[in-house]
């Protein structure tokens, strides 16, 4: 099996590469400045070229608040790219595998009332923002091009590559005393080394459709950021805020809690605590 990994160069992109590294398989890995998806008629020639018997797509426009002010680029990596990369799977019959978001619900108070165990897989879907907008129409775009996919939405996104909440914690703890972190946002933070065994597992598996993929828990972004300086030992002062005290261009979900009873059924699978994913993470990255 020949892979194709786009979005290279970013968490997941390269988490992806770690892990094919230690297998007998055979890839490449094409960063956004070697491939740009966006561009149609260039990606349609070097999948020509590569002939891939699976895309892993992980390139995408992932910038939530500058996604209010450049809507047009947002779908034109969210959806229009996926669309194209989709198109080209149908054509050839080979699988995508492709990574959304827990953004493309509502997280509204009312549906942690109702559904608090986190939204299933067939939830309707109503984005609160443009960069769920578009992820939602990549998704859209997938699966109406009638190919062979492996849809999996994850939430709050962490690993050893990257930027993510884990590492801008502990980067401000650097040289502050005291931070205020929000507390009325609920979810569960999905670690990037779990998600590609999990992902590969489907892959051999020969699984398709949607699945969402997280840790196991609930919390809030205070939560996980007291567990963060417990877990690495930094004796900071955490102030737990509202929403209200950091105004952001765009709207976030006050829930993005994930089911993931559909995945935890896959033979292979395993979903690992929240606590646990950190620990292997700063282990990883050596705090």
């Amino acid at each position: 099996m020949r892979i194709l990994i786009t979005g290279g160069s970013g968490q997941l992109g390269r988490e992806w590469v770690s892990f094919l590294n230690r297998k007998e398989v055979e890839f490449i890995s094409l960063p956004s400045a070697d491939l740009d998806v966006t561009d149609h008629a260039d990606t349609n020639r070097v999948l020509s070229n590569l002939r891939p018997d699976l895309i892993i797509n992980c390139a995408a426009y992932t910038k939530v608040d500058q996604a209010e002010d450049e809507p047009e680029k947002a779908f034109q990596v969210n959806e229009k790219a996926v669309g194209n990369l989709a198109k080209y799977c149908a054509q050839k019959k080979i699988k995508i595998l492709h990574f959304s978001t827990d953004y493309v619900f509502p997280g509204t108070k009312e549906d942690m009332e109702k559904f608090p165990e986190g939204y299933t897989e067939d939830h309707p879907t109503k984005p609160i923002n443009v960069y769920g907008s578009s992820k939602l129409a990549g998704e859209k775009a997938i699966q109406d091009s009638g190919c062979n996919y492996l849809l999996i939405r994850v939430s709050w996104l962490c690993g050893k590559y990257g930027s993510n909440f884990v590492k801008t914690m502990l980067k401000l703890a650097e040289d502050r005393d005291t931070l205020k972190v929000v507390n009325d946002q609920f979810g569960c933070p999905t670690f990037a080394k779990n998600v590609v065994e999990n992902c590969w597992q489907l892959i051999e598996g020969n699984e398709e459709g949607v699945f969402h993929l997280t840790s196991k828990g609930k919390i809030t972004w205070y939560d996980f950021a007291s567990e963060i300086f417990k877990q690495a030992g930094v004796d900071i002062n955490l102030e737990p805020v509202d929403s209200s005290a950091f105004p952001t261009k765009a709207k976030r979900p006050a829930f993005s809690l994930l089911s993931t009873e559909k995945i935890a059924n896959i033979s292979g699978v395993s979903l690992i605590e929240w606590e646990e994913g950190l620990k292997s993470m700063l282990a990883e990255l050596k705090v």
